[in-house]
């Protein structure tokens, strides 16, 4: 076949996955289905003492089979933790995992699934289809609203050695079900719910502009960039709403769809070499470097960009390029504020002698390939220090 027309196929990828109130007590259904005996179930200390840990882990048993708690997770997931895990799945005969919590404890059950079916340190299957077989049933039930690891293609994980957060990309870690259960958003803080909820919005923006979107992807994008603008800011202040809780994880569930296919560009890309540097959450790395971005990649998506902004209700109508970038720009920032994520990387510990470090690790991220405006190591330099 034609290289031109290879470039031109769009293939679409996803879990099976259950949406709705109380979807994961399906868990010990779907372990038992998928022959599960013995499972390693991994979450974090957070998510434990939220009570969902147990809660799962009673179902698991209820359904004859034998658990394996393994709560080593941290807000960033290590090397040194996967292999920990995959040390414990070896060591213990497990044949599952059940991923329970946010976007770290997924992409460590990730990394863990990888390690058991193939060996080896998780630091060598870094970059695009560099996992020979798939990884071990898995089974994910999120438990923050955005970050998408519950149906996407990537794990991300912290190289210790180096600072810096690799990307592992391919369909070979795709989750064999997600349990996508509105319900337990509500132990969500309003900070939290705020990073990850951004997170969601990048997820959407990045896909949406991407070089590899379709228009299967963009259905889904659009949809969160939508939700989220409607939504987020009424869900940080009103924790225990569950409508508002359900909107933001159907928008999490969208912008996963979406990414997951189209992939992502350099906001992820720079918020990987800061994340794994800086120890900061994903989401809040993500909010802090999205306007800035978009400013550097509008000039070669002006009409992608003005869709973004009619999704999230600004008033576009008879503004030139210019005019609507300002307009865009504002908007995303209002949002970003407005749900508590203010002032810049400078406050976060950020130096200005950090920042060729930074660029240098960003640079050889894959993300950058999907950008819309291929960047250089400078270019995303002056980037951090705009978002300084």
């Amino acid at each position: 076949m034609d290289d031109a027309i290879l470039n031109e196929l769009r293939k679409f990828v996803a879990p099976e996955f259950i949406f709705g109130l109380d979807a994961r007590q399906l868990a010990g259904r779907y372990a038992r289905k998928l022959g599960g005996q013995k499972v390693l179930l991994m979450s974090d200390p957070g998510v434990a003492q939220a009570g969902w840990t147990e809660e799962i882990g009673r179902q698991l048993e209820a359904e004859g089979l034998q658990v394996i708690p393994f709560l080593g997770v941290s807000p960033n997931p290590r090397d040194t933790e996967v292999m920990a895990g995959a040390e414990l799945f070896r060591y213990a005969g497990c044949d599952l995992i059940v991923a329970v919590g946010g976007g770290s404890v997924m992409d460590c059950a990730k990394g863990v699934g990888i390690v058991a079916a193939n060996g080896g340190s998780i630091l060598e299957f870094e970059g695009v289809d560099q996992v020979p077989a798939p990884m071990v049933p898995l089974i994910c039930i999120p438990t923050t609203g955005g970050t998408s690891a519950d149906v996407s293609q990537f794990a991300i994980i912290t190289d210790t050695q180096e600072r810096v957060k690799i990307a592992i990309i391919s369909k070979a870690v795709v989750p064999d079900v997600a349990l996508i259960d509105p319900r337990t958003l509500l132990t969500m803080d309003p900070y939290l719910t705020a990073c990850t909820g951004m997170d969601a919005m990048v997820h959407a923006i990045e896909a949406f502009v991407s070089n590899a979107s379709s228009p299967i992807t963009d259905v889904h994008a659009l949809e969160a960039i939508r939700l989220v603008s409607t939504h987020l800011r009424a869900s940080a202040e009103a924790p225990q709403d569950l409508e508002l809780r359900t909107k933001i994880m159907l928008a999490s569930l969208q912008a996963g769809l979406a990414f997951s296919n189209a992939s992502l560009g350099c906001v992820h890309a720079m918020a990987h070499s800061l994340g794994g540097f800086k120890d900061l959450a994903h989401g809040e790395c993500n909010a802090l470097l999205l306007p800035h971005v978009m400013d550097y990649n509008f000039s070669v998506a002006p009409e992608r960009f003005r869709r973004i902004g009619e999704a999230m209700g600004c008033e576009l109508k008879g503004l030139n390029d210019r005019e609507c970038r300002a307009r865009l720009l504002t908007q995303v920032m209002d949002l970003r504020r407005d749900c508590g994520i203010d002032q810049g990387l400078e406050a976060r510990g950020v130096h200005s002698s950090d920042l060729f470090r930074l660029a240098s690790k960003a640079i050889h991220d894959p993300c950058n390939a999907t950008n819309p405006r291929p960047p250089s190591q400078a270019d995303l330099k002056a980037i951090f220090e705009e978002a300084m």
